[in-house]
């Protein structure tokens, strides 16, 4: 694999810890800006959103502009954001700078997913893919722990500053590895029906979202990744009041959480690309059962600590797997892909957290996310059963 999509990862990692550090921040900021834990959960949401627009927004104004560019225009509006963020002592302020920052993010990441597929043969896709996305696991066990002790202890402000920080060897990474002026090519197809050649209209590109096809995996996507953001989002209540736990314990938890994603999104790569249909299969219900499981035992640390483990693990490995599918579907938006790929993650990333948010604002208890999250994976499911074409031949 190149080194440059290793370089590439180290951003992701970056911008993967802001996306999922307010899961242990919640209750601080909450208190801080005298907003409900419901309400504040609203930010992670707001990224989401963001990142779900920004993504087909921000691909289509930089679809002509070379790489290196494009991505440090998004690092560096990224970096913008955190300080004001930082700085922000109104709720709304502090909700509007995460959706600036979603929207660079989403563009970063539209653009990093395009150009990955340009570095490697057409059946290593998938590989290309989980190396990208082990940024956002990578930044579960280690950036986000980090962030939510730094916050226990130094305030959640300070958090959003080494974000900031942070993005300087972000920056490095991409100047020390994309070219200063090449254009980025089409990427390569994982279809012989598509060969390379000079990339299509921007009409012609959005017009491949109307493909059941496309559309239909987009949709298993943002409703599995919907059901990991709905629980994931509101984890610490979980972990501190359902198990009674120590708040201590809730960075463990993420690290738990974040090493079995790495792992479920590693494993999954090295056969996303010759035996998805193998692993939305036995993933698939698996991962229901597991949220099942996980509203059941909630109130036993030790099984509580398994399974969220396993759930980072399912929910990671089925999910990358269809982000890999949504990518082969795209073949006709070579260009337009990776943005589609990013919006099917976020969609479900806005839509997980804003349920999650309904059922506790509503006091349907602690555990009401998680029951969230086991609608919206069994939905998924029946659309599955209801439509196998939707997931590809193999």
């Amino acid at each position: 694999m190149p080194f440059a999509l290793y370089l590439l990862a180290l951003a992701v990692f970056v911008m993967g810890t802001s996306e999922f550090m307010l899961s242990g921040l919640l209750p601080a900021i909450s208190a801080d800006l005298d907003v409900d834990l419901g309400a504040a959960g609203l930010l992670t949401s707001a990224f989401a959103v963001g990142m779900a627009l920004g993504a087909p927004l921000m691909a289509a104004v930089a679809r002509r502009w070379p790489a290196r560019p494009a991505l440090l225009s998004c690092l560096l509006g990224f970096a913008i954001s955190h300080v004001i963020a930082a700085l922000a002592t109104d709720f709304a302020l502090l909700l509007a700078t995460r959706i600036l920052g979603a929207i660079a993010n989403a563009g970063f990441l539209a653009i990093a997913l395009s150009t990955a597929t340009t570095l490697v043969p057409a059946n290593l896709t998938g590989r290309a893919v989980s190396i990208l996305l082990a940024g956002t696991s990578a930044a579960m066990i280690a950036g986000v722990p980090a962030g939510t002790l730094l916050g226990s202890h130094l305030g959640w402000r300070i958090v959003f500053w080494v974000i900031a920080g942070l993005c300087l060897p972000a920056v490095l990474g991409v100047l020390s590895t994309v070219p200063r002026s090449q254009t980025r090519r089409t990427p390569r197809t994982p279809s012989l029906q598509n060969p390379p050649g000079p990339a299509p209209n921007l009409g012609t590109e959005l017009a491949q979202l109307l493909r059941p096809q496309l559309a239909g995996t987009m949709l298993l996507a943002a409703l599995v990744n919907g059901g990991t953001f709905a629980a994931f989002t509101f984890i610490a209540p979980i972990v501190t009041v359902t198990a009674g736990m120590p708040e201590g314990a809730v960075p463990l938890v993420l690290v738990l959480f974040g090493l079995g994603s790495f792992s479920g999104i590693t494993i999954a790569g090295r056969f996303s690309d010759r035996r998805p249909l193998l692993i939305l299969i036995v993933g698939g219900p698996l991962l229901l059962a597991g949220w099942i499981a996980l509203n059941a035992l909630a109130e036993h640390p030790a099984a509580l600590l398994a399974l969220v483990f396993a759930q980072g693990f399912l929910s990671f490995a089925v999910g990358s797997t269809l982000i890999t599918r949504v990518l082969y579907a795209a073949t006709g938006a070579p260009r337009m892909g990776g943005s589609y790929a990013t919006m099917a993650l976020n969609v479900g990333a806005a839509l997980g957290p804003v349920l999650g948010g309904i059922t506790l604002s509503a006091g349907s208890g602690q555990l009401s996310p998680v029951w969230v999250a086991m609608l919206l994976v069994a939905l998924a499911l029946l659309i599955a059963l209801a439509a196998p074409r939707l997931l590809g031949s193999r």
